[in-house]
């Protein structure tokens, strides 16, 4: 079995685990990273990049180390190869979660339980949701549904179509590392700039291709392409700009705002705010389902990319 027809029965195989079966609810692998991460914070933090770069380097290089290993010990068998892929695809995807806490917040707001919505939020994203009313949740889980397709799925696709499970591997720690000590704390404003920075490396060939399958997958293809183009570079992110803006453009929804992280106020720019209209409950399953549709077009185009390159690999070989 040829490297990419691997790597497509793996990811293949590694979403369908994700759909059927979810994240477990104990020992779950990126939590593993997350706590051994956190160790490794505690014995190098100083205030400064360059321990923060340290740190950067150490946990994301042994996680790619560790699944570079792995497929070194494997790649004599294409089953265990393919196995060892759809294991990794299944841990550092998370589609199902995902959608599993934005459709119960979705459900606490729709019986009319915002105290609730407000409760169930912070499992979904770090926004202060105290001051939030149920439109102001449901845009935040709209935003976060948006913004976690490309980091918890599409750009693990893209990593792991480019270097395999390393490349699954190294991608899901990075975006990990960002989230723990990538946010602008005083605390990691300094000893964080590096996982910010090497995030928003990693993150940009995904997050361009979430938002080129959310235009086309979306119920409205230009309103989702105008509203890219006129204010994805409005956004503070590099790489969210771009896919809450498509989303904001494919639902019809304005999103964007003010908003609060842990006590922090953001004014941050609206996105289609000319053509969309303010979020609504309703609008959460309908972004799960645009989330899902990218997902299963990012993985048909990541597998065909692969052969794609394979094949002219070939041909150069060939007419050298």
């Amino acid at each position: 079995m040829r490297a990419d027809r691997v790597f497509a029965y793996g990811a293949t195989a590694g979403l369908l685990g994700d759909l059927l079966l979810g994240d477990p609810r104990r020992g779950h692998p990126v939590a593993v990273f997350g706590r051994a991460a956190a160790g490794v914070e505690r014995l190098l933090w100083r205030d400064d990049r360059a321990r923060g770069a340290l740190h950067t380097a150490v946990c994301v290089g042994a996680a790619a180390g560790a699944g570079a290993l792995a497929a070194r010990l494997v790649r004599t068998s294409p089953a265990a190869s393919a196995a060892l892929t759809g294991a990794a695809t299944w841990a550092v995807v998370g589609g199902t979660s995902l959608a599993r806490e934005a459709r119960t917040v979705a459900r606490a707001l729709e019986a009319g339980d915002v105290e609730g919505a407000r409760a169930r939020l912070p499992h979904l994203c770090g926004r202060d949701p105290r001051a939030l009313d149920a439109d102001g949740i449901a845009r935040a889980v709209v935003e976060s549904v948006a913004e976690n397709t490309s980091d918890a799925v599409v750009g693990a696709l893209v990593w792991g179509a480019v270097a395999g499970v390393p490349g699954l591997v190294g991608f899901r720690a990075v975006n990990t590392l960002d989230a723990m000590v990538g946010h602008r704390s005083p605390r990691h404003l300094r000893y964080g700039w590096a996982s910010a920075r090497l995030d928003d490396v990693a993150g940009w060939p995904g997050a361009r291709l979430t938002a080129v399958l959310a235009t086309v997958a979306g119920g409205d293809p230009r309103g989702a392409a105008t509203a890219w183009r006129a204010d994805a570079r409005r956004h503070p992110s590099p790489n969210a700009g771009p896919v809450e803006a498509a989303f904001a453009g494919a639902l019809g929804v304005r999103l964007g705002g003010t908003l609060s992280y842990g006590g922090r106020v953001e004014h941050r720019p609206v996105l289609n705010g000319a053509a969309g209209r303010a979020v609504r409950t309703g609008d959460i399953e309908r972004a799960v389902r645009l989330s899902r549709r990218v997902g299963w077009l990012a993985l048909g185009v990541c597998a065909g990319a692969r052969l794609l390159a394979r094949r002219e690999r070939g041909r150069r070989g060939r007419t050298s």
